[in-house]
């Protein structure tokens, strides 16, 4: 008698497949980025928070950390602010602080949480003020070699990671707002004193390199880090740190906190960075379960 032909057997080659990268990452915390597309088109957002949460059910210690870029934009226009930008960065006078705090905790953050959560008591919100998980200090922008006061934006001093390791311990998905508190001044005064802006591909970086974290994922709207843009679209699956140091004075501004980020998580102690499409529905598992990968992938130099 012949074997039945069994239609749902590819299902289980690609479970097999990623059987390696199971037992590799089993126990590892991975710090993922959430930002770009993936943070306003509603099927990836979907699909975003099905990944994480697989990667927990899969033995993983996920851990997200999120900005707000077009959310605080679209908020700051509602209450008839401008957004300026300096050497990259966000002014953030006082009264918006108050906007990109609220929009930040109590809008995406929200958010996530939610879609998260329909898979389950996992998702546990918290911005960098609680618990002391991040400390900062006052950062200058840098505009033609000149610092230039932007306000209410802060650079990571220190991370306090023993909120988020409780959470990990007992199997909660830490979701992070990238605010932190003030290190340099007291935590009084002027509405948004006290609090800080911070990057969030800065936050995540320095929170990945506090956790030990196995890997570093940026989620952003390209496919990686082109090797001669805009003169064509071949994309550097792979490079050291020494590498990218290199590179580095050469890219897009809103290439560089993302590939600063990597290079400082790498430099720190986490195995890897990666610069992953967030266009692509699932980039996350395909990133880390599968032989192709998708993306940049920044690793330590040899011998370190």
């Amino acid at each position: 008698m012949s074997t039945r032909k069994h239609t749902a057997l590819p299902k289980a080659r690609i479970l097999i497949e990623a059987l390696p990268w199971l037992t590799r990452h089993n126990g590892r915390t991975v710090v993922i980025k959430f930002g770009g597309n993936a943070m306003v088109d509603e099927e990836l957002k979907a699909a975003f928070a099905q990944d994480v949460v697989f990667l927990r059910q899969a033995g993983l210690r996920p851990v997200v950390v999120h900005g707000g870029g077009p959310q605080i934009s679209a908020q700051l226009e509602k209450a008839g602010l401008a957004s300026e930008f300096r050497g990259g960065l966000r002014v953030t006078t006082p009264e918006m602080m108050d906007v990109v705090r609220m929009v930040l905790a109590g809008q995406v953050q929200r958010e996530l949480v939610g879609l998260l959560n329909q898979h389950g008591p996992l998702a546990v919100g918290m911005t960098g003020e609680d618990a002391h998980l991040f400390a900062a200090v006052k950062r200058h922008a840098d505009v033609d070699g000149e610092k230039v006061d932007i306000g209410r934006v802060g650079e990571i001093t220190a991370v306090d990671t023993g909120a988020i390791e409780a959470l990990l311990d007992d199997g909660r998905i830490p979701v992070v707002s990238s605010i932190a508190r003030s290190a340099d001044e007291a935590d009084e005064g002027s509405p948004g004193t006290g609090v800080y802006n911070v990057n969030a591909d800065t936050a995540a970086a320095a929170l990945a390199a506090a956790l030990g974290a196995e890997t570093l994922m940026v989620l952003t709207d390209v496919e990686g880090l082109y090797a001669d843009w805009p003169n064509s679209d071949d994309v550097i699956s792979r490079l050291t740190v020494s590498e990218l140091e290199k590179l580095l004075p050469d890219l897009a501004s809103g290439m560089v906190p993302k590939m600063e980020g990597c290079l400082h998580a790498v430099r720190n102690g986490v195995r890897t960075a990666r610069v992953i499409d967030g266009r692509v529905q699932h980039s996350i598992l395909l990133e880390i379960f599968t032989d192709e990968g998708i993306g940049t992938m920044v690793v330590p130099d040899e011998g370190e």
